[in-house]
């Protein structure tokens, strides 16, 4: 069997049983291909750049917690990948025990620390004096109740059964109707055709902070009607001072009005990196504005044209 014979083999954060592979399964003939936890994101997307893997699915973003820092540093500044799909995915979590143990009996929790903050009230609530532990992801932290290092762990009810737990109690969150980003991974590749409903995500870099550095940035997409969905602001490492601008925007590559400002982009930044369009996981569809239509550039291209080769008459 070669190399384009054998199935899919897709890498995520393990191991089994967290939401990143939940959301993986949501992917068509997921189900049926060759799936392989990671015990980190970095090592998840290390396996996608090598080889070893042909897709990778991470979290990118929690509609509570924010970005997740991780994801954005490593598609920032590591070898690059390409982002192919996004994923939307509902997340509720449940306590996690050994069978017979109560909540007067929970003195640590454990979960990945994105989920921690979203559950914060809750276990305030019912377990006060319970410690919080950190662990890599939340089907990590129920393995480590299933051998006995933690008390409970915040988990989705799905990983109860595998890890041979019982759930204490389900439906836990501070806010209703959380939902997480995943993204789907690629080594670097021609984007997917435009459905009309895509996003476009860069990643760019200012060379000389000075003042208006970032309405520069900002300007090239008001004058287009582009419309940024995510901006997030991360240390370039290089020093105090020094950052790069992670950005999310409707629109596709192919699409004049995002050429045109991924052009500008690129003549006013130090660097910009693409890191992907691909189809939106909500389906919404832009409110293109007058002027920026592909036609309108056409149109005003070929204008020019006649200007400058004297055919105006």
């Amino acid at each position: 069997m070669t190399a384009d014979d054998r199935p899919a083999r897709y890498a995520y954060l393990g191991p089994q049983g967290t939401f990143t592979e939940a959301a993986l399964l949501t992917l068509p003939g997921a189900a049926d291909a060759e799936r392989v936890p990671y015990a980190t994101v970095p090592a998840a997307l290390e396996a996608l750049r090598t080889g070893e893997a042909d897709t990778a699915v991470v979290a990118l973003e929690n509609s509570v917690e924010g970005s997740v820092p991780t994801t954005l540093d490593e598609l920032a500044t590591g070898e690059p990948l390409q982002i192919v799909g996004e994923i939307h995915l509902p997340v509720s979590f449940a306590l996690l025990v050994r069978p017979g143990t109560a909540l007067d009996d929970i003195k640590t929790v454990a979960s990945h620390p994105i989920a921690q903050p979203q559950c914060r009230r809750w276990l305030l609530e019912h377990v006060p004096d319970a410690e919080w532990r950190a662990a890599t992801s939340n089907a990590e932290a129920a393995q480590r109740v299933a051998d006995g290092h933690y008390d409970a762990a915040l988990a989705g009810s799905f990983a109860a059964a595998r890890y041979g737990l019982s759930v204490l109690a389900e439906d836990i969150h501070d806010v209703a109707d959380a939902v997480t980003r995943f993204v789907v991974l690629h080594r670097p590749c021609t984007p997917p055709p435009a459905t009309g409903t895509d996003k476009t995500t860069v990643v760019a870099f200012i060379g000389e902070d000075h003042p208006g550095a970032l309405l520069e940035i900002l300007t090239e997409f008001s004058m287009r009607g582009i419309n940024l969905t995510l901006i997030q602001s991360r240390p370039t490492g290089a020093g105090l001072g020094s950052y790069l601008f992670w950005m999310d925007f409707e629109g596709h590559v192919s699409d004049a009005r995002v050429g045109e400002a991924l052009m500008g982009l690129r003549r006013v930044c130090a660097d910009l990196r693409f890191v992907g369009s691909y189809p939106r996981a909500d389906s919404v569809r832009p409110e293109i504005r007058r002027g920026t239509h592909d036609s309108d550039f056409t149109e005003a291209a070929a204008w020019l044209t006649a200007i400058r080769t004297g055919r105006t008459g």
